[in-house]
């Protein structure tokens, strides 16, 4: 495996850890009812795993363009990390907007 195939993909196994580790404090927020910062923390993943994604599409282009032709375990790896993460980001992203239209729902009845 060449190092410029094994940086990219510890590049993007890097951002998409960084992104996994904030998706998991935005939960801790909404488990606090704490919407904001939730969002706050999502909002950062979004950055780190479009990082990701930037040297995924790296790598998929230097292979395209033969560079890159042999088979890596460890890029494996790095894309399915990455497209864990992003599935991941979007549950979160979904499960904040239910909380908060349950807490929403929740509030109006209690004001009646």
């Amino acid at each position: 495996m060449s190092e410029k195939l094994a940086m990219g993909a510890m590049k993007i196994i890097l951002h998409a850890g960084d992104a996994r580790i904030k998706v998991n404090e935005a939960l801790n927020e909404l488990e606090k009812f704490d919407f904001e910062n939730a969002k706050k923390y999502l909002e950062m993943a979004r950055e780190d795993i479009t990082e990701a994604h930037k040297y995924q599409t790296v790598e998929l282009q230097r292979e395209s363009n033969g560079e890159n032709p042999e088979f890596s375990i460890l890029l494996t790896h790095a894309q399915d990390t990455c497209m864990t993460v992003l599935c991941e980001m979007n549950m979160a992203e979904r499960l904040i907007s239910l909380t908060e239209a349950l807490d929403e729902r929740i509030k109006n009845l209690e004001n009646k």
